[in-house]
C-alpha cells in the first residue's frame, strides 16, 4: 500500500483508491484505535506543551487485575449469595461492560432453542471449538493472513480474499490467531458467536516486547461499550424528561433511587418508563457517575485536561481531541454517549415555540450548568486512600472553574471531539505499514466498502 502526499490517497494491493475522509472513532478497528493511542500520545508530546507529565490511563492492565480478583472471590464464595457482588455500582468501568454483555448473552440464551443456547456455554470451551474450527481450515497457504485474533466481521468472503495478500505466518507462532477469511465463512450465528467472544474476552495492553506486533486485536470496529444503566437513564429522559424544568437539580425519591441502584446491581433486566421520575433516572445516572472507581475521564489525564484551558481557543479542542483518544474504549465510548445525551439536554433549556406558536418551556439546564453538576463526577483527582476526590475539598478554586470549562467545552463540540481527520489515520496506516503491511491491504478495503 502507498500513500500520496497531500491529500492522504492510498492504493490497496488490488490497485483500488482509498481517499482518507474523518471518520468516527467508533468505526475503527480495535487494532487502529490502539494504535491511534499511541500517535496521539506522540503528537501530545512532541506539538504541544501542557505543562505536565501525561500518562496513558492504565485500562488494561486494571481489568487484568480486577477479573483476577473477581475470579477468585467467585472462586472462595461460591456458597454466598451472589447477588451481594454488584454488577454496575461503585465497580471499574471495564468491568461493568463485562457484566452487561453476560447479561445480555444470558438474555440472548432465554430466547433462542436449546441447541443454539448450548453455544453460549463456558467462553474456554468456547474458544477451544472456535480454534478446532480454524484448525480444519485449509492450508496456510490457500488464506490470506489478518494478524487478528477474533474478528467481527460482517464483509463478504469474496470481499475480503485477495490473490496478492502474502501469506499467512505460521499458525505456532500466531497464538491460535485465525484468518479474516476462515472468519467470513461462518455462517450468521457463528459469526455473532465471535463478536461475543471478542468482546468478552478483550486484548490486554500489550507489553514493551508486544508494542508492535498487536497479534490478538480485532480488525474490525468492537461493539460500543456503554454500560446499560447508562445508556437507559439517558434514552429515558430523552424521552420523559427533556421539557423537565431544572432537570439534574431538583431533588428526588432516595429510597427510589436506591431499589433502582440495587436492582441494576443484582442484573436485572430493568425498563426504565413513564411510571419512573425523570428526577429518580437523572440521580440514579449522577450517582453511577459520581461511584466510578476512577473518573470516566481518568485521573491520569486530570492535570492535562485543566491546562488544556490555559492554551490558544484554536489548540485547546485540538489538545483535548487528542486526549480522547488516549482514554481506554470504554472510557471514550460512554463519554461519547453521555456527551450525546447532554448536548440533547441543553438544546431544551430555553423556552421556545412549536409549530403552532405554542410555547415550549424550556429546561433551564444550558451547558454551563450541565457542566457545574456533571464536571466534578467526570474530572477529578483521587486522594492516596482512593475514597474522596479532592477537586472540591483540597483543589484550587481556579480548577474548579477550569474543570467546568472543560466540560462545557466538550458539551459543545461532542460532534467533532469523537471525530479522527485524515492526517491522523495517515499517521496510523503508516505506523502499522512498517509492522503489518498486509493488515494496512485489509483495513484498506473495508474503508473502501464503506
Amino acid at each position: 500500500s502507498k500513500a500520496k502526499a497531500g491529500d492522504f490517497t492510498w492504493s490497496s494491493l488490488s490497485g483500488r483508491s482509498v481517499r482518507l475522509t474523518p471518520v468516527a472513532i467508533q468505526s475503527l478497528s480495535e487494532l487502529e484505535r490502539a494504535r491511534l493511542q499511541e500517535v496521539a500520545y506522540t503528537r501530545l508530546h512532541q506539538d504541544y506543551d501542557l505543562g505536565c507529565q501525561i500518562t496513558m490511563p492504565k485500562d488494561g492492565q486494571k481489568r487484568k487485575k480486577s477479573l483476577r480478583r473477581k475470579l477468585d472471590s467467585l472462586a472462595k464464595e461460591k456458597s454466598k449469595d451472589k447477588e451481594c457482588i454488584p454488577q454496575a455500582f461503585s465497580i471499574p468501568l471495564s468491568q461493568v461492560i463485562a457484566n452487561d454483555r453476560t447479561h445480555r448473552q444470558r438474555q440472548d440464551g432465554y430466547r433462542q432453542d436449546p441447541p443454539q443456547r448450548e453455544e453460549h456455554k463456558d467462553s474456554s470451551d468456547l474458544v477451544s471449538s472456535i480454534l478446532q474450527f480454524a484448525t480444519k481450515r485449509p492450508s496456510n497457504k490457500e488464506l490470506s493472513s489478518s494478524n487478528s485474533s477474533l474478528s467481527s466481521t460482517s464483509e463478504t468472503a469474496n470481499e475480503s480474499t485477495s490473490p496478492n495478500t502474502p501469506e499467512a505466518a505460521p499458525r505456532t507462532r500466531r497464538r491460535g490467531g485465525m484468518s479474516v477469511d476462515s472468519i467470513t465463512d461462518l455462517d450468521d450465528n457463528q459469526s455473532r458467536l465471535l463478536e461475543a467472544l471478542q468482546l468478552s474476552l478483550p486484548a490486554e495492553t500489550p507489553s514493551k516486547k508486544e508494542k508492535h506486533r498487536d497479534k490478538r486485536l480485532s480488525l474490525n470496529p468492537i461493539y460500543r461499550q456503554v454500560p446499560r444503566v447508562v445508556d437507559s437513564c439517558c434514552q429515558h429522559i430523552e424521552k420523559y424528561g427533556l421539557q423537565t424544568v431544572g432537570i439534574f437539580r431538583v431533588g428526588s425519591s432516595k429510597k427510589r433511587v436506591r431499589q433502582l441502584r440495587e436492582e441494576f446491581d443484582r442484573g436485572v433486566d430493568v425498563q426504565l418508563d413513564e411510571e419512573h421520575s425523570v428526577h429518580d433516572v437523572a440521580a440514579l445516572l449522577k450517582e453511577f457517575l459520581r461511584d466510578m472507581p476512577d473518573p470516566l475521564l481518568t485521573k491520569e489525564l486530570y492535570t492535562a485536561f485543566i491546562n488544556t484551558t490555559l492554551l490558544d481557543p484554536d489548540e485547546q479542542q485540538n489538545v483535548a481531541q487528542l486526549l480522547v483518544y488516549l482514554l481506554p474504549a470504554c472510557n471514550s465510548d460512554t463519554l461519547h454517549r453521555l456527551l450525546e445525551f447532554l448536548s440533547t439536554v441543553a438544546d431544551h433549556a430555553h423556552d421556545r415555540q412549536d409549530k403552532h406558536g405554542q410555547e415550549i418551556t424550556g429546561n433551564k439546564m444550558t451547558s454551563l450548568n450541565l457542566a457545574t453538576i456533571f464536571g466534578p463526577n467526570l474530572l477529578h483527582k483521587q486522594k492516596s486512600s482512593d475514597k474522596e476526590f479532592s477537586v472540591q475539598s483540597s483543589a484550587r478554586a481556579e480548577e474548579s472553574t477550569a474543570v467546568i470549562a472543560v466540560l462545557q467545552r466538550m458539551i459543545a463540540s461532542y460532534q467533532t471531539l469523537f471525530m479522527v481527520p485524515p492526517d491522523l489515520q495517515n499517521e496510523v496506516l503508516m505506523s502499522l505499514l512498517e509492522t503489518d503491511p498486509d493488515v494496512v491491504d485489509y483495513l484498506l478495503r473495508r474503508k473502501a466498502s464503506q
